[in-house]
């Protein structure tokens, strides 16, 4: 049997090859469509479990026959795999877009809305109802047929182009290696960094130390290296990845410019003035401007703490380091030398307290702590032998949910950290409760010289980030598949769990049960803790802006803007930055070439999200302060309110049903110290 058909279980990764992709692809899309054509036939008004119900199950079949096609793409990619992902990508794009412009489907779900039988089903029924009427809408159901082609072009060519974008960074990436050969020009470097390094050269059959554009190995070099032409090199190489300075069939350029007009296209055929209004059609913002002022507004609060940040740092450079100029190369270096000598601490030294086995039983108590839960290692087929997978379980021993941990940075998997999800939770139609299934992907270091992996504390809080994700998915206990667990939340919204997850990570009620010393075994002392929170907002000033830079890009070059007239998108960049950003990168940076969320990922006209749902979080994160932050009374509540309602009801009715009132911006500013203390 085709392992891709096989829906009795878990997936079977093992067995998965390329060659399964395009008949499983093809049987189910053809099943699919083959059903589409007998509910459309059938002349008696439309039910939930004649009409809808058939078509999730149809649906889910197909997401859970291409979820994992996806995810291995991304995680073990190869020639032979990427070549069936992209061959059977447009069949996906085409049937998606398809449903979505049927004018026929679209009616059927009119005629059920506004039948007796709509004011009889619950709320999670009649919110996937009205949202799939608004996606037909956005479809293009209501287009003429002319018009109808047309989209669906653009919708198969976006598609290709974000994949491509994927591929050509990914690509990149992996081309860029450094070899140093001389030890003395690897001073400062951490000695796990040096070792990886080592370990690198070897498998490569060189001596020496092998440097890469991968996070866990060109961060310690821009933060710890005292090589400064070093740093420029990488720094060098990592800001032009997939630009013109590189192989011409890995330039993004193009792309970029593509991408952006065509979806300004889509908008025009839908009736928006621009992308922009189109994004926010289906989040909790209302229009672009709102976006903009809001950005602006907290541009306004930042940009004197950020002003303050970069002069001090200025001159510690140049007092301290013997650099007359900051270079952005410089940055990351000047800014651990400057923190080190103002907490008397180094990111170095607290790694050492972060153990992988450590963070992760700590972690696991926390959620246990907070939610009722129980979470034990599980087996499960895996896509490469660091996986590990586990079991949530409810304290009398119910299954909550899975999740598989793919933690370690590899040349086969594209950079960053994501949650995904693998199965949904839903009633069936026997009656069996499916459980949810999720995934959790990082790009750490791996553990080097037989020790357990240390992570730094912002990968802590990365980790914490992609869990409350994760826990949005599996602690949802809504049963209809179109507004379970992540499903059906506005994006502007979907950050809240993830980031409200972070600010445990200041706690130390929480650090002190996930610390023991890589050496020594003690945990990590108070003392170390507090000059820890002391340096919590270091350079926050800067952090914010830079987020609010990257935020306004993404917004004004979906709504003010047309790709290829008198300025490029890096022409936009520079606009954004001359008005928002205190520190503006050299003219040969490319991050828009790299910028995957917008450009690759579900973040267009969407990235200011990360702020919207921040004032979300850290006032959802108050009440735990008052209360207590390992309070379970609370925690029930933050479960039941916000991680059990999916998409349900309005993410702003989640919050106000969880907080008792919508939510203010004044814990967001106080969390993040841009508030002037009396």
């Amino acid at each position: 049997m085709n392992p891709l058909l096989d829906f009795s279980g878990l997936p079977r990764f093992a067995e998965i090859k390329p060659e399964h992709v395009a008949p499983a692809i093809e049987q189910l899309l053809a099943e699919s469509r083959a059903l589409v054509s007998r509910l459309l036939s059938e002349e008696v008004a439309p039910k939930w479990d004649e009409f809808v119900a058939p078509m999730e199950d149809a649906n889910e079949r197909v997401s859970r026959a291409w979820g994992p096609v996806g995810h291995l793409n991304a995680v073990m990619n190869s020639a032979e795999l990427r070549e069936a992902y992209n061959a059977n990508l447009p069949k996906i794009t085409q049937y998606y877009a398809e449903l979505g412009q049927n004018l026929a489907l679209f009616k059927k779900f009119k005629a059920l809305h506004d039948s007796p039988e709509f004011a009889t089903l619950n709320g999670a029924r009649q919110k996937i109802i009205e949202n799939e009427l608004r996606d037909f809408r956005l479809g293009g159901a209501e287009l003429p047929e002319a018009k109808k082609a047309r989209f669906l072009e653009i919708q198969e060519r976006l598609a290709e182009l974000s994949s491509r974008f994927s591929d050509n960074l990914l690509d990149a990436t992996n081309d860029y290696s450094l070899l140093i050969e001389s030890r003395d020009e690897l001073n400062g470097l951490p000695e796990d960094v040096l070792q990886a390094a080592r370990e690198a050269a070897e498998a490569g059959g060189k001596s020496g130390w092998l440097f890469t554009l991968k996070a866990p190995s060109y961060m310690p070099v821009m933060q710890f290296a005292e090589n400064h032409a070093l740093r420029e090199k990488i720094y060098r190489a990592y800001a032009t990845r997939a630009s013109e300075f590189g192989k011409a069939e890995w330039d993004n350029s193009p792309l970029m410019d593509e991408i952006i007009r065509l979806r300004g296209e889509e908008a025009e055929l839908l009736g928006f003035a621009n992308y922009g209004e189109l994004s926010l059609a289906s989040k909790m913002a209302e229009t672009p401007a709102q976006v903009i002022n809001f950005m602006r507004e907290l541009a306004q609060r930042a940009r004197p703490f950020a002003e303050r940040d970069l002069a001090e740092l200025r001159k510690f450079a140049r007092d301290e380091l013997a650099l007359p100029a900051l270079h952005s190369w410089d940055i990351s270096f000047a800014s651990e030398k400057l923190r080190e000598r103002r907490y008397a601490f180094s990111e170095q030294e607290v790694k050492q307290y972060f153990p992988e086995d450590a963070v992760f039983a700590g972690m696991f108590h926390l959620i246990e702590t907070l939610y009722g839960l129980r979470i034990s290692p599980a087996s499960a087929p895996v896509w490469h032998e660091d996986v590990k997978f586990f079991d949530i379980r409810e304290r009398d021993g119910a299954l909550v949910g899975q999740f598989y941990l793919d933690l370690y940075a590899r040349n086969s998997k594209r950079g960053g950290a994501w949650m995904d999800d693998v199965i949904t939770r839903r009633r069936l139609s026997d009656g069996r409760l499916q459980t949810p299934v999720a995934y959790l992907n990082c790009n750490f270091a791996a553990p080097v010289g037989g020790k357990s992996a240390l992570f730094t504390h912002d990968e802590v809080i990365t980790l914490f980030h992609e869990f409350g994700h994760g826990l949005h998915h599996l602690l949802t206990e809504i049963e209809d598949l179109g507004v379970s667990g992540i499903n059906g939340v506005e994006w502007d919204a979907v950050e809240l769990p993830s980031q409200f997850m972070e600010n445990f990570c200041w706690e130390w009620n929480v650090l002190q049960d996930m610390t023991r010393h890589s050496e020594s075994g003690a945990s990590l002392p108070r003392a170390l803790f507090d000059k820890m929170l002391a340096a919590k907002n270091f350079q926050s000033g800067l952090q914010t802006l830079r987020q609010i830079e990257f935020s306004l890009f993404d917004m004004l070059m979906h709504s003010h803007f047309q790709a290829g007239e008198d300025h490029s998108i890096l022409n936009l960049l520079d606009t954004v930055r001359a008005e928002v950003a205190v520190l503006i990168p050299p003219d040969f940076n490319r991050f828009p070439h790299s910028f995957s969320h917008i450009f690759a990922g579900g973040y267009a006209a969407g990235y200011y999200s990360y702020k919207w749902a921040e004032v979300l979080s850290a006032d959802a994160y108050s009440l735990f302060e008052e209360h207590g932050v390992l309070n379970p009374d609370i925690g029930a509540r933050f479960r039941a309110e916000i991680l059990a309602m999916g998409g349900a009801r309005p993410a702003m009715q989640s919050f106000a049903a969880f907080r008792g009132r919508e939510p203010a911006i004044d814990a967001l500013l106080r969390h993040h110290g841009l508030v002037e203390s009396l």
